[in-house]
This record gives structure tokens, C-alpha cells and sequence, in this order.
């Protein structure tokens, strides 16, 4: 590998992405996937499927410190826990494979497209937050669509499942501990996915860059998690998610 690459000028960029993506993953419980790859997709101009495999590399370690937390608290349903877990990391592997059989200057523009509409989502989110609760019915088939999309689109299995299970009326607390401790076994498929189909070339030093951001971000990002209200949080995500993917859209299309 070329030690170039782990120099500091060569890391700085990737470890203030990861830095931001986790400050603000550690204030809501989600979006460090969706963060991290809109911004290398759309302002650093990383193909999508090199900058999905880099996030998802980088959260196997930062689920697996989430996900034994909840363990440790209670915070999981083991009934919800396994309905989400296989159609998860089916949904998962089959996103790696379609993104990484497609042209990067092809996929590119529809990867920040659905960035964009996640952004879209959290801001709606957001602005009617709380949710009204109901009846959570759909399970399965949200695991099997949100480890999909998460792959395909860099991120977004926290923002689709997590919002998804909170608005169909699931107990909240269970809804993040179960969802997060799912996640470290998507994010150890779709790696594993990504490396089979890409390799481990050009991987190392922009994932050791965000995983550096992303641990000094840790502690900030649980401070203001006791700071910061949900509602303001999902709006200026919201709003900076759209900005930034419809920036990437905008120079792709434009």
C-alpha cells in the first residue's frame, strides 16, 4: 500500500467526514452512514461503491461498540432482533452486488438521489416530530428494504428502519437498541460483500482516517445528545443532507 496515503494531509479530509458524520450520529442515534457517504460522494467525489464500502468497513467497529452497549443496558428485543436480521443482511449483500456491477458515473447521480431523499425524509421527520404512534406490522420487509438501500446508497438503514419502526408505534427505547445491534452484523455482511466484489485496494487509509474522526467525535456527539432537542437535530440534518446530495446532483446532471 501506498504509504502516502496515510499521511496526515491524506487523512485530514476523511477525518473530518468522519468527525461531523459521527457528531451527529452520536446526538440522534442515526445517520453516520448517510452523513459519511453523501459527503465523500458529493463533495469529494468518491465513486459510490468505493465510498459504501469504506462507511461500512468503518461501522463494523462503531456498531460493535453501540450494539454491546444495548446488550449490556437491555435495550434489546431478541423477537425484533432476529425478524430483522436475516432480511436485513439479504437486503445488504444483494445492494452491494447491484452497486458494485454498475458503472460509477452511472449509479452516482441516483446514489445522491436517494441521499437527497433521505435528507428529505429526516427534515419531514423533523418538522413533525414526534411521530404519532401505531401498530408496528411491518417488520420483515422494512429489514429486507433498509439493508438494500443501505448498501446501494451508502447508508440509511438507521434513518429508514429505526423511523420507520418508531412511527408504526414500537417502544423507542428497543426500537434504537435492537436496530443498532442488527446493524453490526449488516455492516460485517456488506463489507465482506464489498471486499469480495472490490478487494482491499485504496481501502486503508481513507477507513483509518474516518475512524479516527469518528472517535473524537464519540464523546462530543453523546454531550449533545443531552443538548440538543430531536426536533432541531432532525431538521438541520434534514436540511444539510439535501443541500449537500442535491449539490452532487446538480454537478452530475447539471
Amino acid at each position: 500500500m501506498d504509504l502516502s496515503l496515510l499521511s496526515i494531509e491524506a487523512l485530514l479530509p476523511f477525518i473530518a467526514v468522519g468527525f461531523a458524520a459521527q457528531l451527529v450520529d452520536g446526538a440522534l442515534g442515526m445517520a453516520f452512514g448517510v452523513i459519511c457517504n453523501t459527503l465523500l460522494v458529493a463533495v469529494m467525489g468518491v465513486p459510490p461503491a468505493l465510498a459504501s464500502q469504506r462507511v461500512h468497513v468503518v461501522e463494523c467497529f462503531t456498531t460493535a461498540t453501540s450494539g454491546i452497549s444495548h446488550l449490556l443496558h437491555g435495550n434489546v428485543d431478541k423477537d425484533l432482533f432476529f425478524r430483522l436480521l436475516v432480511p436485513g443482511m439479504v437486503g445488504g449483500i444483494a445492494g452491494a452486488y447491484v452497486l458494485t456491477s454498475l458503472d460509477a458515473a452511472v449509479v452516482k447521480p441516483f446514489v445522491l438521489l436517494y441521499l437527497t431523499a433521505i435528507g428529505f425524509y429526516i427534515l419531514v421527520r423533523g418538522l413533525f416530530y414526534p411521530p404519532k404512534i401505531k401498530t408496528a406490522r411491518v417488520i420483515a420487509p422494512l429489514g429486507l428494504f433498509g439493508g438494500f438501500l443501505d448498501a446501494a446508497g451508502g447508508g440509511g438503514w438507521g434513518p429508514v428502519v429505526t423511523s420507520n419502526l418508531l412511527i408504526q408505534g414500537a417502544d423507542p427505547r428497543k426500537v434504537v437498541g435492537t436496530v443498532n445491534t442488527v446493524e453490526f452484523f449488516l455492516t460485517l455482511t456488506v463489507s465482506a460483500a464489498f471486499i469480495w466484489r472490490l478487494g482491499l485496494a485504496d481501502v486503508a487509509g481513507a477507513t483509518l482516517g474516518l475512524l479516527i474522526g469518528g472517535l473524537l467525535a464519540a464523546p462530543i456527539g453523546a454531550w449533545a445528545a443531552k443538548h440538543f432537542p430531536p426536533k432541531q437535530m432532525l431538521i438541520m440534518v434534514g436540511i444539510v443532507l439535501v443541500l449537500t446530495s442535491g449539490f452532487g446532483v446538480w454537478k452530475a446532471w447539471g
